[in-house]
């Protein structure tokens, strides 16, 4: 390998470590911050976004599997019996309406 793959390789290794260092500092100001509380439901708000992006465009059956699903979340606070939930919900309706 020549000098300029070193120099690339260098350049990234720098660059991956800065980053994370980044992070750690940017997270323990944040932490320490008024807006600490938006860590807590971060994870949460990740999940709904990403499941109504994906509810985009879908058919009737999927919008009441994820309903269904959403009230078996609700009630039960169960992640399992929420997942049988609404894929049961899909399969149910999906055999109906076809």
């Amino acid at each position: 390998m020549s000098g300029a793959h070193w120099g690339v390789i260098g350049i990234l290794a720098f660059a991956a470590f800065s980053i994370r260092v980044l992070g750690l500092i940017a997270g323990g100001r944040i932490r320490a911050s008024r807006q600490a509380w938006v860590l807590d439901d971060l994870p949460g708000l990740i999940v709904v976004s990403l499941v109504a992006a994906s509810l985009t465009g879908q058919p009737l059956q999927t919008w009441a599997a994820a309903a269904a699903a959403l009230g078996a979340a609700a009630l039960t606070n169960h992640v399992i019996a929420t997942m049988v939930i609404g894929v049961v919900a899909f399969a149910g309706l999906s055999a109906i309406w076809q």
